[in-house]
């Protein structure tokens, strides 16, 4: 039997919890030790998994006894601490977005091939049954071709999401809206559709005091011919309305949607009824350990990720707020 993969995790807030769900309920796998700035979030995940606890993560970094760190952090610090955690020889699993700057992002992929450990990004919603399905028929052809694909993403964040934050709305941890809310999205758009050409924006600041937009318009045009728009906002009353990818092609059109880009809301042509759900960091964890005990393929390479991040940049790059 194959050795355990050994998992340190930078960050202890909501999503570095998941994580570390994900990692303690995989049997191939094992969570040694956490790092947060937070004493409190530091405590919580010590106790509820009984394992060391660093206030600083370079002192994670220094134990020979991890081989895998799960970056959880502020979009804005993933670049510095993947490339510290490449130096001290050790795979990185970072979460979205990958980074906020395109530069830093080669940086990561340099670091990580320069010391031979794997820079793993998580791209969750790609597992969801219906996004892998409609990936397969593109991918298949049996769509032929694309002519449209259209991401709606009309969420509710509220004042008080972001006045408890020390860094969500905050320019140099966050980023922008299209990296925190709308990342992945961009993602499957990208997946589906190609290398992109060019993008034009318009986003506004109406609710939110943050330091960046709350609602955006983008367009794009793919160097297929296929055309894509992004709608956004972070300012729809009460709760999530919407989050949505659609495909326009030539041999049919399907809408994923759900709360989750989980439910395949409309196909004309019938490609079956798919669900699924979107916790799907149990597959990601998976993924790291038939990469590292296998040699099993990468689910998204590091490269695959950063052209989200290029597209995300040139938006924000085009954008007067």
């Amino acid at each position: 039997m194959s050795m355990k993969i050994r998992f340190g995790i930078i960050g202890c807030g909501r999503i570095g919890s998941r994580h570390a769900e994900r990692i303690s309920d995989n049997p191939l796998a094992e969570l040694i030790a956490v790092s947060d700035i937070n004493p409190t979030k530091l405590n919580e995940s010590k106790n509820n998994y009984k394992i060391d606890s660093y206030l600083n993560y370079q002192d994670l970094l220094k134990r020979e006894d991890i081989d895998v760190v799960s970056i959880c952090t502020p979009n804005g610090l993933h670049a510095e601490m993947a490339i510290d955690t490449a130096k001290a020889g050790k795979h990185i699993l970072c979460e979205k977005p990958m980074t906020i700057r395109v530069d830093n992002g080669e940086k990561m992929i340099n670091a990580a091939e320069k010391n031979n450990v794997n820079l793993f990004v998580v791209k969750q919603n790609r597992y969801n049954p219906p996004v892998a399905k409609l990936k397969e028929i593109i991918d298949k052809g049996i769509l032929g071709k694309i002519y449209m694909l259209v991401v709606n993403v009309f969420w509710n964040r509220d004042s008080e999401y972001y006045s408890e934050s020390d860094w969500k709305g905050r320019l140099a941890l966050d980023g922008g809206t299209l990296y925190t809310q709308v990342s992945h999205f961009i993602d499957l758009m990208l997946w589906y559709g190609g290398d992109f050409k060019n993008v034009e924006i318009i986003g506004k600041r109406n609710k939110h005091r943050i330091d960046f937009e709350d609602n955006g318009v983008v367009l794009t045009e793919f160097e297929n011919g296929c055309i894509g728009s992004v709608n956004y906002t972070v300012c729809a009353e009460g709760e999530n309305m919407e989050g949505s990818i659609t495909v326009i092609a030539e041999n049919g059109t399907v809408k994923i949607g759900g709360q989750y880009l989980n439910t395949l809301e409309y196909e004309k042509n019938d490609y079956g009824k798919y669900k699924g759900s979107m916790s799907n960091h149990a597959q990601v964890i998976q993924n790291v350990i038939d990469v590292l005990q296998n040699k099993g393929k990468q689910h998204v390479t590091a490269t695959e990720a950063l052209k989200t991040v290029e597209f995300i940049e040139q938006c924000y790059n085009k954008m007067k707020v």
